[in-house]
């Protein structure tokens, strides 16, 4: 059943279920299917035939959803355009993908409009949100004008169904797609890893519906549950969610779990609804293991590894979050867990071969449901294809005897200081280690002698005092002389994206200008 026959089957079956529970609104299934037919018509006036891609620019809404399904229901690849993304770079995406209509909040439509004028595949813009400009193309206008017929349109499996984006380490992001068929496999592989939904369920996106929010979003829509995104993150608020709605799945990156943590009065919630944690996006440090398995229970943290191009790959299951065991449970603490059941990693040199366990390579993923490509680029789909059908992650990382994969850090963040392989992962966990740090980000810098030194970043626990070269001591003392740090800034906070992913590439950028260098996030 793909994914247009599951949203009907829940439009007859759950009419009066809540389908999106958002910032004070909500949609019934009857609502929500009515809705996206009607946008899956006004799509169609507007010029959009089926397989023609249809960008997304949002903050997480009532609207995505049922944008999603309107898509779904067309046949129409979506686009997720990145918040965080400058406006220039996402003008370069919607090129890249040749979007046919463009779907924008009006809180990001000011900035992207002057750049939409000579995009020769763009038919329409159309504007949702409370402050819609004059002189444009009104969401709710588009609704009411249009059919609530079902477009009964029949999607080919191979058909693209999601196009996201990269982060761009080598330059300007990659646009990575997935066939209908790709991705009902992708939606069907978290039920072998997370607690079964039905009609009751109901799933928090703290995270964007544009990244790994939408990893269960089709899984929850085919059951009859509810979605219910969040516009903008608060840990409080959070916490008020999954208590008042009764949430029993969430996605939400590590900062975000820790700011729920950290919430007044978190202690006092009744969080027993929840069922599944998911989180994922970065390194999470295991004294916020334990504090959130105070909170939410020994069942409820997955934590899971994967990307755009390899959804879901590894997975750290409630069971395997042992915090007091054996070396090898504590072990196991700094791994993303085992792949996942229909999923095979392997471990790659430079020129392919599969390495043994123990040593450190590059992560390839095999399974049916990886990416079908990269958008009008075959070249780079084939440079991230192994011989076999792997996909490449340009993640680094080792297997272990039993299966458990342990990153070791993106392949282009890698710092050649002096002719030595320095990964900045390595630096960060032992900074973390050290009582004041609260969190820190590594990156190499220009050095006449060495070509490329480590740099910290750092943000202190409130109320401590560390100073620069306490820190260089205290690396140098962890990791010896050529992996030390030889420099410390120290911020109030590091700069993330809105899946909570620091942005390693803003920070490292004004120190490589007019350098030749890859500048991740872009």
């Amino acid at each position: 059943m793909d994914q247009a026959a599951a949203i009907r089957r829940s439009a007859a079956l759950y009419r009066a279920n809540n389908a999106v529970i958002c910032d004070g609104r909500s949609l019934t299934y009857a609502e929500l299917f009515d809705r996206a037919c009607r946008l899956a018509d006004g799509l169609r006036e507007l010029g959009a035939e089926p397989t023609d891609s249809i960008a997304v620019l949002s903050p997480n809404s009532l609207e995505l959803p049922e944008q999603a399904v309107a898509c779904a229901l067309g046949n129409h690849p979506r686009a997720t355009l990145y918040t965080y993304h400058a406006p220039d770079v996402n003008r370069y995406l919607l090129e890249l993908v040749g979007a046919r209509v463009l779907l924008v909040h009006s809180d990001y439509y000011a900035d992207l409009a002057p750049l939409l004028g000579d995009l020769a595949e763009l038919k329409a813009v159309v504007v949702f949100g409370p402050d819609r400009p004059v002189g444009v193309i009104g969401y709710e206008d588009l609704l009411s004008s249009s059919s609530p017929k079902d477009p009964g349109v029949t999607a080919h499996p191979d058909d693209p169904f999601m196009i996201r984006f990269s982060s761009g380490t080598t330059g300007r992001p990659k646009a990575i797609y997935h066939s209908v068929d790709r991705w009902r496999r992708l939606t069907n592989e978290w039920r072998w890893v997370t607690p079964a939904m039905d009609e009751r369920s109901r799933y928090l996106s703290a995270v964007s519906l544009a990244h790994l929010g939408v990893a269960l979003l089709w899984d929850v829509l085919s059951v009859g549950g509810a979605v219910v995104p969040m516009p903008a993150f608060d840990g409080g608020e959070a916490l008020d969610i999954i208590e008042k709605q009764k949430v029993t799945h969430a996605t939400a990156a590590p900062v975000m779990v820790r700011a729920m943590l950290d919430a007044a009065g978190s202690r006092t919630r009744d969080l027993s609804s929840l069922q599944c944690l998911l989180y994922a996006g970065s390194p999470i440090t295991v004294e916020t293991m334990r504090r959130a398995i105070e909170l939410f229970g020994s069942t409820a943290l997955h934590q899971m590894y994967g990307q755009s191009e390899a959804l879901p790959s590894t997975m750290l299951l409630p069971h395997q979050h042992v915090l007091s065991g054996t070396a090898i449970e504590l072990q196991r603490l700094r791994s993303v867990g085992r792949p996942t059941p229909n999923v095979q990693v392997t471990i790659r040199a430079e020129n392919g071969a599969i390495l043994p366990t123990g040593q450190t390579g590059e992560i390839a993923v095999h399974s049916t449901f990886t990416m079908s490509g990269l958008w009008r680029d075959p070249e780079g789909t084939a440079e991230r294809l192994t011989d076999d059908g792997g996909v490449l992650t340009r993640d680094m990382g080792y297997l272990d005897e039993d299966g458990f994969v342990y990153l070791v850090d993106r392949k282009d963040d890698m710092i050649v200081s002096g002719g030595y392989n320095i990964w900045p992962t390595e630096i960060e966990a032992a900074l973390n280690d050290h009582p004041d740090v609260l969190e820190a980000c590594v990156f190499g810098v220009p050095d006449e002698r060495w070509g490329e030194t480590p740099k910290a970043i750092v943000v202190l626990e409130p109320g401590s005092e560390a100073s620069a070269d306490e820190l260089i001591a205290h690396t140098r003392e962890t990791l010896g002389g050529v992996k030390k740090i030889t420099s410390v800034d120290f911020v109030k906070a590091l700069p993330r994206t809105s899946t909570g992913k620091v942005q390693r590439g803003l920070l490292k950028e004004p120190y490589w200008q007019g350098r030749d260098i890859r500048i991740a996030g872009m």
